[in-house]
């Protein structure tokens, strides 16, 4: 991922290194979430995150979107990213170097100073980083800090400790108990503009047989625009059948789930109720996971089976093209 179009995160949460929730602050003060067009909160409220409820249960993430409409673009936008000839892929694993780790800190935890290459569009914090907070191996180099105790989640990009700070591409505070959105135009730790840590599968959830929120998935190449719960996008593109960032599929309801189990069957039963959002440019129809040891690969690898043809997109609000 370049760096300005900043990309995927994950977590590690399987081995005592925890997550939590996150603020969501700037300069410009954050935007108000929509609320979509139509759908319903999260069954039994807001997932929740070391003890912290991850967004409020209308939050564009926690929404039941099933009943919402299609979008009427809803099959150039599929086809666009290679529908029918790509397949989902677990973006994570049992290696230790697949997806993205995140810990958890209590409020004492110091605050350490930070420069960032886009200050322009990064949260200045301090951040309550410690010298030692897992960073994301490969490219992409994200940190997921989350406080535990004020319910708020600091991530960044191309991070590098520069003791007693850090050096990043860019960062961003997310409130949990919020629905504001960054400033239009504004990155975060992500190319759109949004959350990572909110919409990463996480081992916890698999095993309590529920994920109660939307994912994040990546696609090749998406188009000069962004659609809100995003505000940022990261390509030049005008192709108007490109997604753009923000976008919201959803495995379709007459997708038959009964042959598969464990980890995946969670995973898919999600799909349908929640989607999943794009997220960043990277490979087409990579879903974010934490990172975590104990993932079962030969049961992760059930994604594999299902096309992109069993999706489609939710009705699309305004795009904003900046």
């Amino acid at each position: 991922m370049a760096i300005g179009q900043p990309g995927l995160a994950a977590a590690l949460l399987a081995l005592g290194i925890g997550a939590c929730g996150s603020s969501s602050s700037s300069s410009s003060g954050p935007t108000p979430a929509p609320t979509g067009p139509g759908g319903t909160p999260a069954a039994g409220g807001s997932p929740t995150l070391q003890g912290c409820a991850v967004f409020p249960a209308d939050n564009p993430w926690n929404r039941d979107v099933s009943a919402d409409p299609v979008d009427p673009r809803s099959d150039a936008y599929i086809a666009s990213m290679n529908g029918g000839s790509r397949f989902l892929h677990a973006d994570f694993g049992s290696d230790p170097t697949y997806g993205i780790p995140w810990t958890t800190v209590p409020g004492t935890q110091p605050r350490v100073p930070r420069s960032f290459a886009y200050a322009d569009e990064s949260d200045p914090g301090p951040y309550p980083f410690p010298s030692d907070a897992p960073v994301e191996p490969g490219g992409d180099r994200h940190v997921l800090v989350v406080d535990r105790d004020a319910c708020r989640l600091y991530e960044t990009f191309d991070s590098h400790y520069q003791g007693p700070g850090w050096h990043c591409g860019s960062g961003a505070i997310f409130d949990l108990r919020s629905n504001g959105l960054r400033p239009d135009g504004w990155t975060s730790a992500d190319a759109a503009g949004l959350p990572i840590l909110p919409g990463l599968v996480r081992r916890d959830e698999v095993l309590g047989g529920e994920i109660r929120h939307a994912l994040r998935f990546t696609v090749d190449r998406t188009q000069r625009a962004y659609v809100h719960p995003a505000t940022h996008f990261a390509s030049d593109d005008g192709n108007p059948d490109l997604p753009p960032m923000g976008l919201k599929v959803r495995l379709k309801a007459s997708y038959d789930l009964s042959g598969f189990r464990g980890a995946s069957l969670v995973i898919l039963t999600a799909l349908k109720r929640y989607g999943m959002f794009v997220a960043d440019n990277g490979s087409d129809w990579f879903i974010s996971g934490e990172t975590n040891t104990s993932w079962d690969d030969a049961d992760l690898n059930q994604l594999k089976t299902v096309p992109a043809s069993a999706f489609e997109v939710v009705l699309l609000g305004p795009l904003n093209r900046g």
